[in-house]
């Protein structure tokens, strides 16, 4: 073993410099999907509002499945991390590959309820009988992408809870070139291609998946990871490992869907407010997505740096890691708000849907701007809750705070008919909800007994 581990760093400080050289790379990995949304989005808007408000309905749907594999993603990426600061490299290959198996099985799963649910209850929650129609023939395609989605974040759970998180970006890189290719040839008909309008943003989408899982799983065999890592060494079924990894995941699992399965309800209350608003909404998720994505970095390192150094044995510096983490966080946080409040039209400008739009939008991008800082904060904390094993105590929080969110957002925009910048207020009871237990917990030290 320790001629394996000689080449690779497993093990990590709680220096700036390790926190930076792990949130970074993993910074640019998560913001290029949130381009390729953000490209949907504004090739869709070339095809009228209609089409970019319809966008948000899709893409909310397929995310919920998309963050259900970031929860077992989670899960896995704590025990490799755990594993990783104990020094036993062995166990990490067979962690990895029974996430693959059970990654397999949620995305068959996945398939088969978009294919056979999902037409119901969207034709029961939306008022526009064609709206339906172009929603279910696009996820029918869109949810192929699935499996290749589900996998590629199981080699994130590796690389992330390994430290090697620099070759994310050669993943992702691919996919956002090929999709923003694709994007514009299938859904305009270019380059010899068919014009397949907004079931060409589909299309794109699963082949962008595709071509990024292939790369970096090349780029890792290329640079002997799947050696170091024993990776494949052992595909055999692993009954304790499989229920270990869904023990400390389902609650994330169930965290995560809950979360956005909330977030699709609010969507459906805004598209009874019509289609102005819900286009406008849309690119609320693109802001949250695209400049979220330094404040879920930092969640995702605090997550492997806690997990990593709990397994060193050094639970009396966790609080002093989770405090430098957050203090990234918040800062790059505050940036980004400085930018949206000062320069409004710069973002919403892209979209292409004129001066009115943006005039109906700027209240709301206000308002999600300081949810931004405060979600800086809140992730940081919960996914420390993550990395100590206690996943269980992230769905008692997720549960309180969907609760009063969606009882606001009920009263507000159903009841009260008040407009969408009130609804959008939400996420600061959200984010709020989500930080006080997660505060206390670690505060408490009842982590120090948890094992995994």
């Amino acid at each position: 073993m320790s001629s394996i581990s000689s080449g690779i760093n497993l093990k990590v400080n709680i220096s700036n410099k390790q926190i930076l050289g792990i949130a970074l790379p993993i910074t640019a990995a998560i913001i290029v999907p949130q381009i390729n949304f953000i490209t949907n989005n504004i090739f869709l808007g070339g095809l009228g509002q209609r089409a970019l408000a319809l966008a948000g309905i899709t893409g909310v749907y397929y995310l919920i499945f998309a963050v259900a594999g970031h929860g077992l993603n989670n899960g896995l990426q704590a025990l490799i991390s755990r594993r990783a600061g104990e020094n036993r490299i062995d166990a990490i290959g067979n962690l990895f590959s029974q996430g693959i198996r059970i990654a397999i099985v949620f995305a068959v799963l996945g398939i088969l309820l978009t294919w056979f649910v999902a037409p119901r209850v969207l034709g029961w929650s939306l008022h526009d009988a064609e709206s339906v129609r172009v929603c279910v023939n696009f996820l029918n395609i869109r949810i192929l992408g699935l499996p290749f989605l589900y996998v590629y974040q199981m080699r994130n759970a590796l690389l992330v809870g390994t430290n090697q998180s620099k070759y994310l970006i050669i993943g992702t890189a691919t996919e956002a070139i090929t999709n923003v290719f694709f994007d514009y040839a299938l859904i305009y008909g270019k380059f010899g291609m068919p014009n397949l309008g907004f079931n060409g943003a589909a299309y794109a989408s699963i082949i962008s998946e595709f071509c990024g899982l292939a790369v970096i799983f090349a780029v890792i065999r290329l640079n002997g990871l799947t050696k170091q890592l024993h990776l494949f060494k052992n595909w055999a079924y692993d009954a304790a490992n499989i229920r270990l990894i869904l023990q400390q995941s389902y609650p994330l699992i169930l965290q995560h869907t809950i979360s956005i399965m909330s977030w699709e309800f609010f969507y459906i209350l805004i598209e009874h407010h019509g289609e102005r608003d819900l286009a406008v909404s849309n690119t609320m998720r693109n802001i949250f997505g695209f400049f979220g994505c330094f404040t879920w970095a930092f969640a995702a390192t605090a997550n492997t740096m806690v997990s990593n150094v709990i397994g060193q044995g050094l639970q009396h510096k966790v609080v002093e890691l989770i405090n430098k983490i957050m203090y990234w966080s918040v800062g790059f946080a505050l940036l980004v708000c400085l930018f949206l409040n000062i320069f409004p039209h710069l973002f919403l400008s892209i979209y292409g849907q004129g001066e009115d739009f943006i005039q109906s939008a700027i209240p709301v991008l206000r308002v999600v701007s300081t949810a931004l800082v405060l979600m800086s904060v809140s992730v940081v904390w919960m996914n420390a809750v993550t990395g100590t094993g206690n996943s269980k105590m992230n769905l008692v929080s997720e549960v309180a705070a969907i609760s009063f969110y969606c009882a606001y957002v009920y009263i507000v925009l159903e009841r009260m008919k008040l407009p969408i910048a009130w609804g959008w207020a939400s996420e600061w009871i959200y984010w709020t909800t989500i930080l006080i237990p997660s505060f206390w917990y670690i505060k408490s030290g009842r982590w120090k007994k948890k094992t995994i």
